[in-house]
């Protein structure tokens, strides 16, 4: 039979670092506004200059209408215009518009040529102002940016007015006077400003390429350096930080990053010493239970000790009990399947309880029980068979660290917001630089393993997941060589009392405390 391989398809994506992509992006935005500014600019100077000029050319139009109308005589038959001098007048037209750099034309009121500022070869000689045009220019002022209907081959901006003839209370516009300039100029200051803006565009956008390339370069660099810190993290060599500079969002990031990579080697430091914890656990009770059974088999422990050594089997098989319980409900933690069945029960009743199974080495250590005679009926609204868990980790840890003949003492505060009870125990306490670690998971304060000797590190960190699941509260107080307290909060739910101020009750109690 012939094996077909599967054909496998690897696609690759090419990457673009955030540098390119802010870079291309900022200067996307910088040359977009340049151009939006720059056609802006243009048509607000296109604007300006052509009102300017409607304006000056106007009011020539109209300075040449009065000068026509000094400088000439009216025919009585035929009301025609007659220029007085006909050359001064073309000289004095003509020196008008070399200064208004235009072309100015007189016709009669019928549209003839009459009169032009060219010395010389006039062009218009031979040409008629529509009578449109002249229509426009008696009723108002006229001006038009075109051809005046075909008069002008190419586009003119051209002003006119009419040359009015008063006798009496008898008007009559005799002739017509226009001043004509190309629209060159326009386009001419189009270019002019044109390159102007794209002389300052390059130089901006070069300016600007250096500024935002330096600033994204800056702010790729830390995320490139939790790149390969990251990718470090990933092969278990959790030793890289970033450097923080500044104040800014990125800051903030960098500083979470090393504060994240800090909590990981704790937490990395924590799972190798829980791992050895278990091992040594797992080894030692089942290395006895081994020994014993086989001893017992072989013959080499004689029948009358068998059930001195069953007890000790028995003993580490509940060791192994517990160290399985707490692993499981480890798992259902992070798992979150860590569940409530809250009930109405007594709280003094289950702190009896667990006192009563650590009688025998209450009395071995002749430790004073403190407390209780003050007690009375505490109601609760919790899961009983997970706050029995609560008060056996902290009894068991107090019988454990007290000191022979020392106490184990027991109160409790309730309010309308909480229930607040509290384990203290004589001993050695809990050294300041521990407190905070105190409820971390694998956590052990005793490294020597001299005193806890059972112990894993899970007891306070399952005890702290169950208050919080509670919505209750538990911190520490401790002065070394002293005692060492616990206290732990509930919600008092057999009081009415408003949501927000309880909540805000709790913080305010919780903070005022060594909390973890």
């Amino acid at each position: 039979m012939k094996s077909k391989a599967k054909k496998t398809t690897t696609v690759t994506f090419r990457r673009r670092s955030i540098f390119q992509k802010y870079l291309a992006v900022s200067l996307s935005i910088i040359l977009i506004s340049m151009i939006a500014l720059g056609i802006t600019m243009m048509i607000f100077i296109a604007n300006y200059w052509e009102n300017e000029k409607k304006d000056n050319l106007i009011e020539n139009a109209k300075q040449v209408a009065a000068v026509t109308l000094v400088a000439s005589d009216i025919d009585p038959f035929d009301h025609s215009l007659m220029v007085s001098d006909p050359a001064l007048f073309n000289v004095t037209i003509s020196t008008i518009a070399q200064s208004v750099d235009a072309d100015i034309l007189v016709v009669d009121n019928k549209g003839n040529f009459l009169h032009c500022s060219e010395l010389g070869v006039c062009t218009h000689k031979n040409k008629k102002i529509p009578s449109e045009i002249l229509a426009q220019t008696v009723t108002s002022e006229f001006f038009e940016f075109g051809t005046l209907n075909g008069f002008y081959s190419d586009t003119y901006y051209t002003a006119g007015a009419p040359v009015v003839f008063s006798q009496g209370n008898h008007t009559e516009t005799v002739a017509f006077c226009y001043v004509s300039t190309k629209s060159t100029f326009v386009s001419g200051l189009t270019m002019s400003m044109m390159r102007m803006f794209l002389i300052a565009a390059v130089i901006t956008m070069l300016i600007s390429l250096i500024l935002v390339g330096i600033l994204s370069y800056s702010m790729a660099k830390p995320l490139r350096e939790m790149s390969r810190a990251a990718k470090k993290f990933a092969v278990g060599d959790f030793s890289a930080r970033v450097s923080v500079k500044g104040q800014d969002e990125i800051a903030e990031l960098a500083l979470a990053f090393n504060q994240m990579a800090d909590s990981l080697t704790s937490s990395e430091g924590m799972r190798r010493s829980f791992i050895a914890n278990v091992s040594h656990e797992l080894k030692t009770p089942m290395t006895s239970i081994a020994g014993f059974v086989d001893g017992m088999l072989d013959g080499t422990i004689p029948q009358s000790q068998h059930r001195h050594y069953m007890n000790i089997v028995s003993l580490e098989v509940k060791r192994l009990s517990r160290l399985v319980q707490s692993m499981l409900s480890l798992s259902r933690i992070d798992n979150g399947e860590l569940k409530l069945n809250r009930q109405e029960f007594e709280m003094f009743s289950v702190i009896v309880n667990v006192l009563a199974g650590f009688e025998l080495k209450i009395a071995e250590k002749n430790i004073e029980i403190r407390g209780l005679e003050n007690f009375v009926k505490l109601k609760v609204n919790a899961d009983p068979d997970l706050m029995h868990q609560v008060i056996y980790n902290l009894i068991e840890n107090a019988v454990k660290f007290t000191n022979t003949a020392g106490y184990i003492a027991f109160s409790y505060v309730q309010t309308k917001y909480d229930i607040s009870v509290s384990i203290e125990n004589s001993g050695p306490g809990i050294p300041p630089e521990d407190i905070r670690y105190i409820f971390d998971r694998f956590y052990k304060t005793d490294k020597s393993r001299s005193i806890d000797k059972k112990g894993m590190g899970l007891g306070l960190f399952i005890t702290k997941s169950i208050m919080r699941l509670h919505g209750g509260h538990i911190f520490v107080e401790s002065i070394p060589e002293r005692y060492c307290r616990f206290t732990f909060q509930l919600p008092n739910v057999y009081t009415k009392s408003d949501s927000k101020t309880h909540n805000k009750y709790i913080d305010t109690t919780a903070n005022t405390k060594s909390e973890e």
